[in-house]
C-alpha cells in the first residue's frame, strides 16, 4: 500500500464520518442504511489500521507480507470449508475408518453399516452397558452371548448366574447363563433390556452377536463385504 494510496483511504474514512454526523437524521446515506453504512465505515478503518501495521512491519520485505497474507487466507478458507461441510467430513472420515478398522461401525441416522474384517467374519465393535465389548455377527445364535471377560467387563454379576442353558458352541456343548442387559449398542442403534447369555468359562472365545438383538432391528442384511443394520423408527 503506497503512502498516497494511504492518505486517500484516510480522508475518505473521514469524509464517511463527517457524513455520518451531518446526515444523522435522515435514515440513509449513499443509499445506504446509517448503521450499514457506520459498519463499513469502520471496516474500512479497520483494513487501513492494519494494512498500515503491515507495511510498517514488512516495508523492505512486501514479498514476504504477501506470502504471510496469502497463507493466512487460505487457511481461513480451509476452516470455513470444514465448517460447511463439517457432517459431509465426518461420515466420509467414518466411512474411511470403518473400511480400515475391522468392525467399527459407521453410523447414518438409524442405518449402521459394518464391513467385512480381514478373516471372513464381521467382526462388530459394541456397546454393553457402555463398556465397548468386540463380537462377532451370528445369525445362526439364538441370542447374544457373552464370554466371561466381556461379562465381567460389563459389570455383570458373574458370581450369582446359574449355567442351565444349553448352547452350542465351536467346541461343542456347553452350558450358559441367561441374563438381560440394561443397553446394547452398535453405532447409533442402542436397544434396552436385551435378553443373552453368558458362557461357561473358556467355553468361548469370542462374544457373540445373535438374535436377540437382530430381531428387534427393523432389517438387517448381509452381502459378501458388508452387514448393514436398520434400527426401528422412534
Amino acid at each position: 500500500m503506497s503512502q498516497r494510496a494511504l492518505w486517500s483511504l484516510l480522508v475518505a474514512i473521514a469524509v464517511a464520518i463527517v457524513l455520518l454526523i451531518v446526515r444523522h437524521d435522515e435514515g440513509t446515506i449513499a443509499g445506504l442504511a446509517e448503521q450499514d453504512f457506520g459498519s463499513l465505515a469502520y471496516k474500512l478503518a479497520l483494513l487501513v489500521a492494519v494494512g498500515s501495521v503491515v507495511l510498517v512491519m514488512f516495508r523492505h520485505r512486501l514479498a514476504q507480507a504477501v506470502t504471510a497474507a496469502l497463507l493466512w487466507v487460505v487457511i481461513g478458507l480451509a476452516l470455513v470449508f470444514a465448517y460447511t461441510y463439517r457432517v459431509e467430513l465426518h461420515e466420509l472420515s467414518d466411512r474411511v475408518l470403518g473400511e480400515f478398522i475391522p468392525g467399527r461401525p459407521v453410523s447414518h441416522g438409524r442405518t449402521v453399516e459394518i464391513a467385512r474384517g480381514h478373516a471372513g467374519e464381521f467382526q462388530v465393535a459394541t456397546q454393553v452397558n457402555g463398556t465397548r465389548v468386540p463380537m462377532v455377527l451370528d445369525t445362526g445364535a439364538s441370542a447374544v452371548v457373552l464370554t466371561q471377560d466381556a461379562a465381567k467387563a460389563a459389570g455383570l454379576p458373574l458370581e450369582m448366574l446359574a449355567y442351565t442353558v444349553n448352547i452350542e458352541t465351536a467346541n461343542g456343548r456347553a452350558r450358559a447363563a441367561a441374563v438381560t442387559l440394561d443397553r446394547l449398542g452398535v453405532g447409533t442403534i442402542v436397544e434396552h433390556a436385551v435378553p443373552a447369555l453368558i458362557a461357561q468359562p473358556g467355553q468361548l472365545k469370542t462374544s457373540l452377536l445373535g438374535m436377540s438383538f437382530l430381531n428387534r432391528l427393523e432389517s438387517y442384511s448381509v452381502t459378501s463385504d458388508r452387514v448393514v443394520l436398520r434400527a426401528r423408527g422412534g
